[in-house]
């Protein structure tokens, strides 16, 4: 390629990060629904110096009592200060935690606070380590991927920006679910698409067959929510989200909105596939007819298909390893298991989303089709 194309090119490149990381910076600006910190004071991570045992019962795997601990602040106006902390065990193995030297752990400090107080251990710190591990994600993506990882980097950052700042406070706010995130699967997948493939042929292509399947399986998930009676209480949080003063918001719809939101990752990769495979054959022989550049999409979408008709089934699956394993432990009928409301809940957003990846692949064969002729 001329050497000034590949300027032009990379210039371009780097106009659109720049111009996507400034709506990254401006989407974590945004305060769509302020609530206020349900505790005064601050959280700081500590460095665990002692600890005391003597008060933490063992009862078959679980533990019960309070662990004793002395901390040092590391940050914060304390930093350096030494103060006695409390760590309540309630006999939940999913939120209890034990604390041993050299541990570092987020404390609250109330406001008012002396040395003489004793403060409350939440949890393990793990900010640091998630930092190292996104910054190790971030290098192997733009050292793969080049220009093109650094765009997906950026289309990464833009969809948390997007999910945490917009779609979560928008659905706190009593914003009808489905819409909301039907918006945010838009506005994700148009990022997505043409960050990486750029306002090109193929970038439409993927994204109008991204969008007629996102919208076939959320009608399709509005149906059978409703036909398999699940009222979306089986989402982790939920019912405790209902009691924190959410009690007008529509769990079901919820529910319908986490389908295809968590599935148009996706179908967006999928209708990728056939897109890109679609513009290669248009590229090698320009005077292909339409019909035979659909059934060649039509082709391309059946092979992938059929590697990615198991995609969500691993993956939602993988996350309900503990539940199968529990069932079959005690001897649960298979018309028992089916029919469990969290089996059902998990059926229902497994099929649909499938059922989308399987019709993203005609949608997109078929508006590549018209696009590319």
């Amino acid at each position: 390629m001329p050497k000034g194309f590949l300027k032009s090119r990379k210039a371009k490149d780097a106009l659109i990060i720049c111009v996507f990381a400034f709506f990254c910076a401006a989407l974590f600006s945004l305060d769509l629904f302020h609530v206020s910190p349900a505790q005064t004071g601050e959280k700081v991570p500590a460095r665990v110096l002692e600890v005391d045992n003597s008060e933490v019962m063992k009862i078959g795997h679980v533990l019960r009592g309070e662990q004793k601990l002395s901390v040092e602040i590391l940050s914060g106006k304390f930093k350096g200060k030494k103060f006695g902390a409390a760590n309540l065990l309630r006999a939940q193995m999913e939120l209890d935690k034990m604390f041993e030297p050299g541990d570092t752990a987020i404390v609250s400090i109330p406001e008012n606070t002396d040395e003489t107080c004793t403060i409350n251990a939440q949890d393990h710190y793990r900010i640091g380590w998630t930092l190292a591990l996104f910054a190790l994600f971030a290098a192997m993506l733009i050292v793969f991927g080049g220009m093109t990882g650094a765009k997906a980097l950026v289309s990464f950052v833009f969809s948390c920006a997007l999910i945490w700042k917009v779609v979560v406070p928008l659905c706190l706010a009593g914003q009808n679910a489905i819409m909301v995130c039907m918006a945010a699967v838009f506005a994700l997948s148009a990022a997505i698409i043409f960050l990486v493939a750029g306002f090109t042929r193929k970038g439409l292509s993927a994204f109008c067959g991204t969008m007629l399947g996102v919208a076939a399986s959320c009608a399709m998930g509005w149906i059978f929510t409703h036909l398999f009676k699940i009222n979306g209480a089986v989402m982790p949080y939920s019912q405790a989200l209902l009691y924190s003063g959410f009690a007008g918001l529509s769990i079901s719809d919820l529910y319908i909105g986490a389908i295809f939101l968590s599935s148009s990752g996706a179908v967006m990769d999928l209708s990728m596939d056939v897109a890109a495979g679609m513009e290669e054959l248009k590229l090698r022989n320009p005077n292909i007819s339409r019909r035979h550049l659909l059934e060649s999409g039509l082709n391309i979408g059946r092979s992938v298909v059929g590697t990615m008709a198991t995609t969500l089934l691993l993956a939602y699956t993988g996350g309900y390893l503990t539940l199968m394993m529990t069932f079959a432990a005690n001897g649960v009928t298979p018309v028992d298991f089916i029919n469990n409301p969290y089996v059902a809940s998990e059926a229902v957003k497994t099929l649909i989303g499938s059922f989308g990846l399987v019709l993203v692949a005609p949608f997109t064969a078929f508006a590549g089709s018209a696009i590319f002729k």
